[in-house]
């Protein structure tokens, strides 16, 4: 395992299912198990699976200024947000250009929490807060376990009464197997799903007794790499593997814009003031790629890094592939010239090890119209 600095208290119970704990974002993160991946991924889409996604990092964001705070740092309107709801944000830098993605819930009145990923929200938040009103307190006692799938609200139903009517990016304080739990209706999979935020002394007992009394409705462990299969079907981008720190442009820094990424979603509208909506705005219609899907005529996945190739000349490279023994489709989000990322557009794949047609394929591919995350 890599040299990490942060810890999840269940890193005895991933190490039995047979992780070496590789480093994610500074904690050793279960990216598989000894067991088959395709499985897992196959439990998340027709029962469910438990994820330690305790690497996500967790600020506490408090005081008079804090609402001022995330309206400067973030893309969205925080105003508008009241307490029991969350919403996914954007980060961007002085050149309006992507730097970190993020979830932020709203406690109370002054009482905010951002959950962000391996971007440098963390640094951007804590800069911004000087010379405020306000605190901000990194939290890695709280852990985030992720319960995904279509029996996830019948099993918390059991135990947590009004889960049912918990809707779409909302949160409750609650308890669960008799410890406070904060749960919310969010994920990373596309499916209906819930994060249990739950104190590090209280992580084994939600995470022993989930699966002891899941096992009957068929929920399992699942692994950190079972979210590149899902993300890739349900178009969920991952910071930095589909970003251009990882892909860079040979004569430009680091960066991409929202409207090349299809994240512009996440400007409030009308919304001005917020680091980097000049330039935000600015680079509208300046793409120099997109963010597109590619269905491949393979029966394996591709790798990551293949070439994207049409009428004789390479026009994207692929950033996450994935390959769904229920649909039997091989599939994957890809960097793409603008002039490609259309519906149908015939590309071939080149790898080291794939060599294949595939069309552009618009996203996402596992229910398009993005009913199952959000059903009531």
């Amino acid at each position: 395992m890599a040299q990490v600095w942060r810890f999840s208290v269940l890193d005895n119970r991933h190490r039995a299912l047979g992780s070496n704990l590789e480093d994610w974002s500074g904690m050793g993160t279960a990216w598989t198990y000894a067991k088959d991946i395709a499985d897992e991924h196959v439990a998340v889409r027709t029962k469910a699976g438990l994820m330690d996604v305790s690497g996500l990092k967790k600020m506490h964001i408090v005081g008079p200024h804090a609402i001022a705070l995330l309206n400067y740092i973030t893309t969205r309107e925080m105003s508008n947000l009241a307490p029991g709801r969350a919403v996914y944000a954007s980060m961007l830098n002085d050149r309006g250009m992507f730097t970190d993605d993020c979830i932020v819930y709203r406690l109370g009145p002054n009482n905010w929490m951002l959950v962000h990923g391996s971007g440098s929200g963390h640094e951007e938040v804590s800069k911004a807060a000087l010379g405020r009103n306000v605190a901000v307190l990194f939290d890695d006692d709280l852990h985030d376990l992720s319960l995904q799938g279509p029996v996830a609200v019948d099993f918390l139903a059991n135990h947590v009464p009004g889960i049912r009517d918990l809707r779409y990016y909302s949160h409750i304080q609650t308890t669960l197997f008799g410890k406070p739990v904060m749960i919310s209706r969010t994920g990373y999979t596309g499916e209906r799903g819930y994060e249990i935020f739950v104190r590090g002394q209280d992580a084994h007992i939600v995470w022993d007794t989930i699966l002891d009394e899941g096992t009957a409705m068929g929920i399992v462990p699942v692994s950190f790499s079972v979210l590149d299969m899902l993300r890739t079907e349900s178009y969920l981008l991952f910071y930095p593997y589909d970003n251009s720190q990882m892909y860079p442009f040979a004569d430009q820094p680091p960066g991409d814009s929202l409207w090349e990424l299809g994240l512009d979603f996440t400007v409030s509208k009308g919304k001005t003031g917020f680091r980097g909506a000049e330039e935000h705005a600015r680079l509208e219609g300046k793409e120099r790629f997109k963010i597109f899907g590619v269905l491949i005529e393979a029966q394996t996945a591709a790798n990551m890094g293949d070439e994207l190739w049409a009428n004789g000349r390479k026009v994207g490279v692929i950033t996450c592939p994935s390959y769904s023994t229920l649909t039997n489709k091989s599939m994957a989000i890809a960097r793409m010239d603008v002039n490609c990322a259309i519906q149908g557009t015939v590309l071939e794949v080149r790898g080291a090890h794939l060599n294949a047609r595939a069309i552009a394929h618009s996203m996402p591919f596992d229910d398009p119209e993005k009913k199952k995350r959000s059903a009531s």
